[in-house]
């Protein structure tokens, strides 16, 4: 890391006192998926979050498996879960099940998403006949259900299906209006894609929180297919960075911590206070970037 990088990071950090931090993590598939999520949820509860959110995988598919997830974080736990949803395959009353069963254990913030096409991401989007045609309509729903806090996504490069930038921060005005609180943002990884996002919104009216959505990632081929799934690109920079290191993890992980840090020291520094990470169930990269960050259990504690 250079001098200067460093500098940013120190300052930033000093500038900043506590930035507030969130974190995602997705319900596992096997045993030791299951214990080693808990393990990171253990590691990462002392940071004190603002909120911690669990996915909901296509179609529903891991509708039960989240449900008990985000049930065990709130029995469990002293974090407050924001529990995934999405519209696709499933009736209204299918979803307004869940977000009951969600009001009565006592989750309080949803993260309200379309969801991606049944027929996988490239393929025309086709709403359940009886179901929420979009995520505004599911924002609509959840409110009729419960007072519930909900996020909904953002797209700093705007998101693949839309023509245009016009329409796409007017659908995300559309979910405010409907009751939305804030913004989750698709992960990035130049600064100045999120800061131009932000001053696109500043200029359209829109003053709803935004969190960047910080995605700490060692595995460059899995990363290709997760970016080309959303529409986010990927900085030549920083394909080189992880080239010749395929049988090299160690150092794919100590170049992905510099250079997550210094991505979230370049937006603390033109003042974004929140900053929402992608764990991909793992703690060790999140907690190493939050304390460069200055976030600390010691601080928490205090």
């Amino acid at each position: 890391m250079s001098a200067h990088a460093h500098n940013l990071i120190a300052e930033a950090a000093e500038r900043l006192g506590r930035p507030r931090v969130s974190f995602e993590f997705f319900p596992p598939k096997t045993e030791a998926l299951e214990a080693q999520l808990w393990d990171s949820i253990r590691k990462l509860e002392p940071l004190n979050p603002s909120f911690v959110s669990v996915t909901y995988g296509a179609g529903g598919s891991t509708r039960d498996r989240t449900h008990r997830t985000v049930a065990r974080i709130v029995e469990e736990t002293a974090l407050k879960p924001a529990a995934h949803l999405t519209c696709v395959g499933a009736s209204r009353d299918e979803i307004d099940s869940v977000l009951r069963d969600y009001w009565s254990a006592g989750v309080r913030h949803i993260v309200a998403l379309r969801g991606d096409p049944p027929g996988g991401v490239g393929t025309a989007y086709t709403p359940h006949p009886e179901g929420y045609a979009s995520a505004v309509d599911l924002v609509e729903g959840a409110k009729r259900i419960g007072d519930f806090e909900i996020s909904v996504a953002v797209h700093p490069e705007k998101h693949p299906a839309s023509l245009t930038w016009a329409h796409d921060i007017e659908n995300f005005k559309r979910k405010l209006e409907a009751g939305a609180t804030r913004g989750i943002s698709q992960f990035f990884f130049d600064a100045d894609v999120f800061l131009r996002f932000r001053d696109r919104l500043a200029s359209a009216g829109v003053t709803a929180p935004i969190l960047p959505g910080i995605m700490p990632v060692t595995n460059v081929k899995g990363l290709r297919k997760m970016a080309e799934g959303c529409g986010a690109s990927l900085p030549a920079w920083l394909i080189r960075l992880f080239d010749g290191l395929d049988d090299d993890p160690d150092t794919r992980r100590l170049v992905t911590a510099a250079t997550t840090a210094q991505l979230c020291a370049q937006l603390a520094a033109e003042g974004v206070e929140d900053f929402h990470f992608y764990t991909l169930n793992r703690a060790d990269l999140t907690l190493a970037i939050c304390r460069i960050l200055g976030v600390r259990v010691q601080e928490q504690a205090a």
